[in-house]
C-alpha cells in the first residue's frame, strides 16, 4: 500500500497538476486535463444567511426590490450550509467561440444566432467570389468592420475581416440555450457543472463573497461595455477575477449555465417563488453588460443565483463545463 501511495504521488508530481487528495468518495483517480482545473475534495460554505436589509447601497434599506430585480435578493440563497463535494475538474474559462465552432461544424449543431450578426459564422473564402462592393457593404453592416473601406481592395478587406474574425476566436460563446450547452459538454467528453460545483470553484472551501476575497474591489472585473453585440471580454482578460483554485471569470463576462434546476436548498424555509418547479434552470456569475447594476457588488457574489429558462439564449449568457 505505500509503494502504491509513494508511486501515485511521484505520478502526480509528473503530470504537474494532482491535488493533495486526488481521490473522490469511490477511490478513483482523476488527473487534471489540459485547459481544466482540478478542485480537490472537501467541505465548503455553500449559500448564504444574508437578509434582504444586509445591502448598504439601498435607497430604502426595508425596500424589497428598490433596483427592479425580479427575486428577492437573498432568499433562494439561503441556509448557509456545509456541503461535502468530492473532487472534479472544471474548465478553467468559459467555453470560447472557436471551441464551440469546432463542435457546430463536426456535429451540424444549429449555430449561435450572435454569429450571424457580427459575422462570425461567415466563410471568408466564399466572400471571394462576391463583388467588391459588396464585401465593403458586408464589412460594414455585419462585420461593423471600423475603417473607411471605400477605397479598401479586395484583399485588404479579406485580411481586415480575417483578422476581425480572429479576435472573436477566445470570446465567450453566448445565445446559447441550456441545451446547446449541455449537447457541447457532452460532445467535448464532460458535462454542465452542477451549481454546488461551480459554487465551490468560485468561493473556495470557505465561502468567500467574490473569488479573490470578501472585500469588493470593482477594478478586478469589468463591469461595463459600451458594445451591445458583445458585451464581454475575451476569456481570462482580467486576472483579479481568478478564485484561490486558479478558475478564472467566475465574478463576472457573461453568466454560466449549469446542471440544476431552479429551486429551493434543502433546509430552506418556504416562501412563495412562482419560478420554482422545474420550469428554469440555474445560471451561476455576474455579467459585464449588467448596466445601471454594474455598482453593485450584489450582483457579481459567488453565492447570487440568476434563473432563466432552458431555451433562452441570451448576448450574455454562455457556459463552461466539468467532468
Amino acid at each position: 500500500m505505500k509503494n502504491k501511495q509513494l508511486w501515485f504521488a511521484a505520478f502526480c508530481l509528473a503530470l504537474s497538476g494532482c491535488a493533495a487528495n486526488p481521490t473522490d468518495s469511490t477511490d478513483k483517480p482523476i488527473i487534471a486535463e489540459k485547459g481544466m482545473v482540478l478542485i480537490p475534495a472537501g467541505k465548503f460554505q455553500m449559500g448564504s444567511d444574508k437578509k434582504e436589509g444586509d445591502v448598504s447601497m439601498w435607497r430604502d434599506a426595508n425596500a424589497l426590490n428598490p433596483f427592479g430585480f425580479r427575486d428577492r435578493l437573498y432568499l433562494d440563497e439561503h441556509p448557509l450550509r456545509n456541503i461535502d463535494q468530492p473532487n472534479f475538474l472544471i474548465d478553467k474559462h468559459e467555453v470560447t467561440n472557436a471551441q464551440y465552432r469546432d463542435f457546430a461544424f463536426a456535429t451540424r449543431h444549429k449555430l449561435p444566432y450572435a454569429w450571424s450578426r457580427n459575422g462570425y459564422s461567415i466563410n471568408l473564402a466564399s466572400l471571394d467570389f462576391y463583388p467588391v462592393e459588396d464585401i465593403r457593404k458586408a464589412a460594414l453592416d455585419v462585420f461593423r468592420l471600423d475603417m473607411d473601406t471605400t477605397k479598401m481592395s479586395r484583399e485588404e478587406l479579406l485580411t481586415e475581416l480575417e483578422k476581425l474574425q480572429r479576435s472573436m476566436d477566445k470570446m465567450p460563446v453566448t445565445t446559447v440555450t441550456w441545451f446547446d450547452a449541455n449537447d457541447f459538454c457532452k460532445w467535448s467528453g464532460k458535462r454542465l457543472p452542477t451549481e454546488a460545483e461551480w459554487e465551490k470553484a468560485a468561493r473556495g472551501a470557505d465561502g468567500l463573497e467574490y473569488p479573490w476575497g470578501n472585500e469588493w474591489d470593482e477594478t478586478q472585473i469589468n463591469t461595463m461595455s459600451d458594445d451591445d453585440e458583445m458585451p464581454y471580454d475575451p476569456v481570462g482578460s482580467h486576472e483579479g477575477d481568478t478564485s484561490v483554485y486558479g478558475v478564472q471569470d467566475l465574478a463576472a463576462n457573461v453568466v454560466e449555465w449549469v446542471e440544476d434546476w431552479y429551486e429551493p436548498y434543502p433546509g430552506a424555509e418556504p416562501y412563495e417563488n412562482k419560478f420554482y418547479g422545474k420550469q428554469h434552470r440555474v445560471a451561476r456569475g455576474g455579467m459585464t453588460s449588467s448596466g445601471h447594476y454594474d455598482s453593485l457588488s450584489v450582483v457579481f457574489r459567488g453565492a447570487k443565483r440568476t434563473h432563466l429558462r432552458p431555451n433562452s439564449a441570451l448576448i450574455d449568457v454562455g457556459f463552461r463545463c466539468a467532468k
